[in-house]
C-alpha cells in the first residue's frame, strides 16, 4: 500500500451480501477510498472503534442486530456519517430522524456510482476549509464556536458533539440570527441534492440539536420555534 492509499478516508461497508459489498468496495477503491466489509450487525460498533471510519454505509437488514439498532449504538459513541442502505421507503423519516441519528440514506436499488457520489459529497462537507469561528454577530460569537475546517462546535465553552447534519442545521442558523428560516429552506441548506423529504425530518433534527445546546447552557433557549413559519436562532 503506497503512503497515499494509506491515508486515504476509510469507508466500513456493513453489508451481509457478498456480491454486492464486493460491489461497493471496488467503486469506492477506485475512486481512492479505502475500504473494509462487516457483514453481521453485532460486530459493527467493534469495528468501527477498532478502525474509526471516516464514514459508514449501513445497510437496514442484517443479520445479527438490524440497521436501526447498530446506528443507534454508533451514534452513542460517534458522531462519523452514517449513510443507511435501505428497500424499506417507508422507513426514511426514522433512518434521518435524530434518534437513530442517521446522516444520509440510500434506496435500493441503486447504482454504486451514485453511492460513490454520496460518499464523496458528505466527506468533502467534512472538510470545508474554513477559519474558526462563526460568521455572526460580536456577542454571539463569544459564546458559540463553530470551526468549519473540523467541523466542531463549542457552546458556552462546552463542546458540542453534533453529527454532520446537526452542524450544518446549527451553522445555518447561526449564519443569520434572528432570520426566520422555514422548513423547506432548512431542508434544501441540509439536503443539497434535493432529495424528498418531510417536514418533520427538520423537527426531529431542531429537537435532537436543542437537546444538546441546552445541556451546555440550560438557561437559555437559542432556538426558538415560529409557529406556522419555522425556525430561528434567537440572540
Amino acid at each position: 500500500m503506497s503512503p497515499a492509499e494509506a491515508h486515504a478516508p476509510l469507508v466500513l461497508i456493513v453489508e451481509d451480501e457478498p456480491k454486492l459489498a464486493a460491489l461497493l468496495a471496488d467503486y469506492l477503491k477506485a475512486a481512492g477510498y479505502r475500504t473494509d466489509i462487516c457483514a453481521d450487525g453485532r460486530e459493527v460498533a467493534a469495528r468501527a472503534r477498532q478502525l474509526h471510519p471516516a464514514l459508514v454505509l449501513l445497510d437496514l437488514m442484517l443479520p445479527g442486530k438490524d440497521g436501526l439498532e447498530v446506528c443507534r449504538e454508533l451514534r452513542s459513541f460517534s458522531d462519523m456519517p452514517i449513510v443507511m442502505v435501505t428497500a424499506r421507503v417507508e422507513e426514511i423519516d426514522r433512518l434521518l430522524g435524530l434518534e437513530l441519528g442517521a446522516d444520509d440514506y440510500i434506496c435500493k436499488p441503486f447504482s454504486p456510482r451514485e453511492v460513490v457520489a454520496r460518499v464523496r459529497a458528505i466527506l468533502r462537507r467534512g472538510r470545508l476549509d474554513a477559519s474558526p469561528g462563526p460568521a455572526t454577530s460580536d456577542g454571539l460569537a463569544q459564546v458559540l464556536r463553530i470551526d468549519e475546517a473540523r467541523y466542531t462546535a463549542e457552546f458556552r465553552g462546552q463542546s458540542l458533539q453534533l453529527t454532520p447534519v446537526e452542524f450544518r442545521l446549527l451553522k445555518t442558523l447561526a449564519d443569520a440570527p434572528g432570520r426566520v428560516f422555514s422548513r423547506d429552506q432548512l431542508l434544501d441548506k441540509l439536503y443539497t441534492d434535493h432529495r424528498i423529504v418531510t417536514d418533520r425530518t427538520v423537527d426531529s433534527h431542531i429537537k435532537n440539536l436543542r437537546r444538546k445546546l441546552d445541556a451546555a447552557s440550560p438557561e437559555q433557549e437559542l432556538i426558538r420555534s415560529i409557529y406556522g413559519v419555522g425556525y430561528k436562532l434567537d440572540w
